[in-house]
């Protein structure tokens, strides 16, 4: 299966560069997996698509403000640097920019030399491995000193730094929020909860792979970057037993969608607790065994997250729902508009 397959035309001013002041204002287009019918909403409407013993499953990661600049300590040279994941305790695999400054042995200054990173090792594609240094709590002098780390597409600056976290953030792990869950508030929580909808939580910290483009020609030869995921006890009792009674399991997002489609893969559409890690890649031709209904927002041509919802509601489905969106002026990716897929 091509990669061009799942392209099509963006216009660059429907990428959304910053976020509505209400989150609930967004804009919602339902799309029918079975028909391919859709209608035009606003976000604060899915409760109209929602029903008692459904179950809503969000991703409770909360984003570091992982974006650092420095100076190298011998040259001065100015150096940005993004942590992607902990190895060990103060060891981080991080992205450099530009990474021909950063070799093995150099060290990086942040701030007034609070915080000081030595790279361990070289990785490809700018990817370095280095162990800070520092003195204090290590996330109170990250809060100090870093920024959110936005999508290269967004070129505004974040007025607000909490409008890149959900409501309900809580883990702290991610590169980037799962963006499907920045559109509830807690009102429109509680209003789900009244219904007798079911809201639970999992955790999967984004890593940087999913801005990363799909640089093969064929889908198959894509390699999925590898993120870390929980499933605790009481999310894996609740899902099962929504499932016997006959209730819908509706992702918030496909981080939500990858963590419950990977455990219900590992042990025959049962949930269990568990954490580990997960590359799983879905796209068309994919079997979905564990989500009835995924929220998510629009993405970018050719992704990965275009295929998975591709999956979910068929190729010509989406691209058609793509198609009036850009017509209609939908706004795009992280800070955009939603889209209900049920």
């Amino acid at each position: 299966m091509k990669v061009d397959l799942f392209d099509f035309h963006l216009p660059e001013e429907l990428i959304a560069q910053t976020p509505l002041k209400n989150r609930e204002a967004s804009r919602l287009m339902v799309l029918n997996k079975e028909t391919g019918e859709t209608t035009d909403e606003v976000f604060s409407d899915i409760t109209k698509h929602l029903k008692p013993g459904d179950c809503l499953v969000l991703n409770d990661t909360k984003v570091l403000p992982a974006r650092l600049f420095g100076l190298k300590e011998d040259t001065g040279a100015k150096v940005e640097m993004l942590l992607l994941k902990q190895d060990e305790e103060d060891v981080w695999e991080v992205l450099v920019k530009p990474a021909k400054r950063v070799k093995v042995g150099t060290t990086v200054i942040f701030g007034d030399g609070a915080l000081r990173a030595t790279c361990l090792d070289e990785l490809e594609q700018g990817g370095r491995i280095v162990k800070f240094d520092y003195d204090g709590v290590f996330y109170e002098v990250l809060d100090q000193l870093g920024t959110m780390p936005l999508p290269p597409y967004i070129k505004e600056q974040l007025a607000e730094q909490d409008r890149y976290q959900t409501v309900y953030a809580k883990e702290r792990g991610s590169a980037a929020a799962p963006t499907a869950g920045l559109h509830f508030t807690d009102r429109l929580l509680d209003e789900v909860r009244a219904m007798g909808v079911h809201v639970t939580f999992i955790t999967l910290h984004v890593g940087l792979g999913t801005f990363r483009p799909v640089s093969v020609d064929d889908v198959g030869d894509h390699d999925m970057h590898a993120e870390y995921y929980h499933m605790t006890e009481e999310t894996a009792q609740l899902l099962n037993q929504v499932k016997a009674d006959g209730g819908r399991i509706i992702t918030v997002g496909t981080t939500s969608t990858r963590t419950l489609e990977t455990i219900a893969s590992r042990h025959d559409g049962v949930f269990k607790a568990e954490s580990g890690w997960t590359s799983i890649f879905i796209f068309p031709g994919y079997e979905f065994k564990a989500i009835d209904a995924m929220i998510t927002n629009f993405h970018l041509p050719k992704s990965t997250l275009m295929m998975l919802i591709s999956a979910l509601a068929g190729r010509e489905h989406v691209l058609a729902a793509y198609k009036q969106a850009v017509e209609k002026e939908y706004r795009f990716f992280s800070f955009g508009d939603a889209m209900f897929i049920l």
